[in-house]
């Protein structure tokens, strides 16, 4: 498989186009076509004999969407495919204040949490940078829209397939690509990136001095019942992650968020309202109560809108900055891995029929 462009930041990339033999500037044209999600071949503004060059020894663009599906909210799902024939998947979410994607890290996962469809099949691989560039840069294209201020991708959410702290070196290389200002220039502090709770690498991440929204997918208070939730959960305490989370803040001056999916009769009693004040309380963080999305595979059932806020006014009344996540892309398969989940089952189905 050929080397992919949108791996290399700026400076490396006229190395590269210096090394063709080509002079400096032509890197700025390739650059900017390969943010609008240009391939070679479209490239009008660089001459023949260097696309049909650019062709020979590299790809454009890793990623191409294979499907789209609309929902009634306008919520819009997409099924990316790579250049080896995987399959990942990104949600763009429509708000007042401009669109937000979630895109994936991983082809699969392997941190197999309860409630989650994308670990049902384990890791596959860690997607490149600029595999993980090119859901934004795709989708960007798609809704007409450009670089800088003019790009239509305001904030990016690292939620989709996969954890990306355990696809660590890729995710930062991208955080670097995604906030040039050469190309779509999308500031850290648009960028949420959601773990499970990978302790070292939480510390690493706030040594970078990249200053993304941290997220921490909690889903309980309680070590032992969070490790039935999430196996991570095993090898990092909640107070390790606590501790975490304080130096991150240190670092970076952003508050952290905790994610925490209420699982009907699991997670969502008053026990677990107090544990979670208790623990919480005095800290510079936001919890966000996420309304399970029914995944069948995994036998769990999400509780009520008015179960949601209910919870949510517990945590207020006790101190707790909260709210409950808007329910998106319920009708187009939003959980995370259902629709790509999907697609490769009923593919299968297809081939057996043949």
């Amino acid at each position: 498989m050929k080397d992919c462009l949108l791996n290399y930041d700026y400076s490396k990339l006229e190395e590269i186009i210096i090394g063709l033999g080509e002079k400096k500037f032509r890197a700025g044209q390739i650059f900017r076509g390969l943010y609008l999600g240009l391939d070679f071949s479209e490239m009008s503004d660089i001459s023949k004999p260097l696309r049909e060059k650019l062709l020979e020894n590299f790809d454009a663009q890793p990623v191409s969407i294979i499907k789209k599906l609309v929902s009634a909210d306008g919520t819009e799902k997409y099924l990316f495919k790579l250049r080896d024939g995987n399959i990942v998947e990104g949600v763009l979410m429509k708000y007042k204040y401009g669109n937000s994607i979630c895109i994936s890290t991983q082809v699969g996962c392997r941190m197999n949490c309860a409630f989650c469809a994308s670990g049902l099949a384990g890791l596959i691989r860690n997607l490149e940078p600029a595999e993980i560039l090119g859901e934004v840069i795709a989708v960007n294209r798609l809704i007409e829209g450009g670089l800088a201020d003019k790009r239509k991708i305001t904030n990016i959410v690292l939620m989709g397939s996969g954890e990306p702290l355990d696809n660590y070196d890729n995710v930062v290389s991208f955080l670097r690509l995604v906030s040039a200002k050469e190309g779509i220039n999308i500031s850290a502090r648009n960028i949420s990136l959601s773990t499970c709770g990978i302790v070292p690498k939480i510390y690493k991440l706030a040594d970078e001095k990249i200053p993304v929204n941290l997220t921490i997918s909690l889903h309980s208070p309680i070590d032992s019942e969070r490790q039935e939730i999430m196996p991570i959960a095993k090898s990092y305490t909640i107070e390790e992650i606590l501790k975490a989370c304080e130096y991150y803040f240190e670092k970076t001056g952003r508050r952290y968020i905790f994610e925490y999916v209420l699982i009907k009769e699991k997670n969502d009693t008053e026990r677990h309202v107090k544990t979670l004040i208790s623990i919480l309380k005095g800290r510079p963080c936001h919890v966000n109560l996420i309304r399970l999305n029914d995944v069948k595979e995994k036998n769990l059932q999400g509780g009520t809108e008015k179960d949601a806020y209910r919870f949510m006014g517990a945590l207020e009344k006790g101190g707790i900055s909260a709210t409950v996540r808007r329910k998106m892309g319920e009708d187009i398969e939003g959980a995370c891995g259902q629709l790509r989940r999907s697609y490769i089952e009923n593919n299968e189905i297809k081939k057996e029929k043949r």
